[in-house]
């Protein structure tokens, strides 16, 4: 599991957005959003970069938590 800051995430249209980005990466991944915590944790198969380069070109650049 990946769990990343996000600072920019401040609603749930943002969170919806993160989503939509990581699900068309991959369809299977479980992702929990904290937005008060602007935290996001992710089960993927799919390597940590590509997460990251989705929710980058998604306008949500992440950081580690």
């Amino acid at each position: 599991m990946y769990r990343l800051q996000v600072p920019k995430m401040r609603c749930g249209g943002c969170v919806a957005t993160i989503t939509d980005a990581i699900r068309a990466l991959d369809p299977a991944a479980e992702i929990e959003a904290d937005i008060a915590a602007r935290t996001v944790s992710i089960r993927s198969e799919k390597p940590q970069e590509e997460i990251v380069m989705a929710m980058m070109q998604a306008g949500y650049p992440p950081q580690e938590a």
